[in-house]
């Protein structure tokens, strides 16, 4: 079971957490393909609103990835984005500032270069710091 934060605005976090489904990186096989079920998932929005500067820089999800592969789902024509099913957890947005500090994978400065991936590996330790900060009141 490996702990993950994935990369993506609130709006469309807000989507999958509705629909019980997570994409990555606009619908690339790749990166929900390295999820396994089990595997828990902390969404990290930059902004609030795709295309839009509305920055948020939060933790707006959490959840465990559901028992099953990844599957498409044509959501308009000519865009089938791969996802994976997940169990979403009760969870409240966290500004991500606070928690910089706490995380081994914000410690040597690289925290927004390795977001640019879209997904990111963190330790069991990060991923506690994360939950408790969204632990609902």
């Amino acid at each position: 079971m490996a702990a993950w934060i994935g990369v993506a605005c609130a709006n469309h976090v807000a989507l999958g957490v509705a629909g019980g489904f997570m994409q990555l990186c606009h619908g690339k096989a790749g990166p929900v393909r390295r999820l396994k079920p089990g595997d828990r998932i902390a969404y990290y929005a930059p902004t609030a609103t795709f295309g839009v500067k509305d920055r948020l820089q939060a933790f707006v999800a959490m959840g465990t990835v559901a028992p099953g592969d990844a599957y498409q789902v044509e959501m308009a024509p000519g865009f089938v984005p791969w996802r994976r099913d997940v169990a979403w957890a009760p969870a409240r947005a966290a500004p991500a500032a606070p928690l910089l500090p706490h995380l081994a994978v914000s410690r040597d400065g690289g925290w927004g270069a390795r977001l640019r991936f879209g997904l990111v590996p963190i330790s069991d330790a990060d991923w506690d710091v994360i939950a408790a900060a969204m632990a609902p009141a």
